[in-house]
């Protein structure tokens, strides 16, 4: 969520919301791994949990109703396996690492900014 890429008050507030539901969700499933296998929701990694959901992102939508709790306990599984170590006295300094682009934006249709660029040469 570095980048909001909405330009209407409206939209705004559906991308963060959209944000916000996300991530729940994924903090949802992630208690569910923990209680399932008896240990703390903060012990899991977040970004561990996304990836394992991407991961079965496909497997998840073909799978038939029947079979369905069978594969979601497996991603549980797999989802428990991405633990955070223990990091006593770790400090992360915080900087952007985000270069800016040596390019000016692109403000006018690709067409009209190309015709520009032939008759400037």
């Amino acid at each position: 969520m570095d980048f909001l890429r909405c330009k209407t008050p409206a939209m705004l507030h559906k991308e963060l919301w959209a944000h916000f539901l996300a991530y729940n969700l994924l903090r949802t499933v992630q208690a569910q791994a923990a209680e399932k296998h008896d240990c703390k929701p903060w012990q899991i990694s977040f970004k561990g949990t996304l990836q394992t959901l991407s991961a079965f992102a496909e497997v998840l939508a073909q799978v038939p109703l029947e079979g369905w709790q069978e594969v979601y306990d497996q991603v549980l599984r797999a989802i428990v396996t991405h633990q955070v170590g223990d990091r006593p006295d770790r400090i992360e300094p915080r900087a952007v690492k985000r270069r800016p682009k040596v390019y000016r934006l692109l403000t006018e249709p690709r067409e009209a900014a190309r015709a520009r660029e032939v008759s400037s040469r």
